[in-house]
């Protein structure tokens, strides 16, 4: 294994999510889940990622935005783009995800199911991620059916 399955305190967290199609989307979705302070910037950003509680700043993404992020997503679709903005984040001790990439992640999001104060993480390193989620889901169905005493 790869990766040490922690839980990050991300009350005041500074996060940043460079890019703003699809994956983005997906990603602050699941980010919308734990905290309503992020800050988006790309170039572009669909209508589902502006309708959650983030801060947008639809530009192309500057080295300044970097300034004081703890935590980073990045999600833009360009390959180059994403190694190059990964590389300056590492030169800041930044922690990142590039989305799609995970040989150059700090650390990954694995499938997760919450439920009140209850979250559990399933992960796969990133080696097989829709197995990761047919977990999850099958836990979630297991709780939410009953099936699966948890109290």
């Amino acid at each position: 294994m790869d990766y040490l399955p922690i839980t990050i305190k991300i009350v005041s967290a500074n996060i940043l999510i460079v890019g703003g199609g699809k994956v983005a989307t997906h990603k602050a979705q699941i980010l919308a889940r734990f905290t309503d302070q992020a800050t988006v910037v790309a170039p572009e950003i669909t209508d589902e990622l502006k309708a959650l509680p983030f801060q947008t700043k639809e530009k192309a993404f500057e080295p300044s935005d970097l300034d004081g992020v703890q935590l980073l997503f990045v999600c833009t679709g360009d390959h180059e783009l994403n190694h190059q903005i990964k590389q300056l984040a590492a030169e800041r001790h930044i922690l990142t995800s590039v989305c799609d990439d995970p040989a150059q992640c700090d650390f990954i999001s694995p499938a997760i199911y919450r439920n009140d104060n209850l979250t559990i993480a399933v992960g796969s390193d990133s080696r097989d991620v829709k197995r990761s989620i047919r977990v999850r889901n099958r836990i979630k169905e297991l709780i939410e059916n009953d099936t699966l005493q948890i109290d």
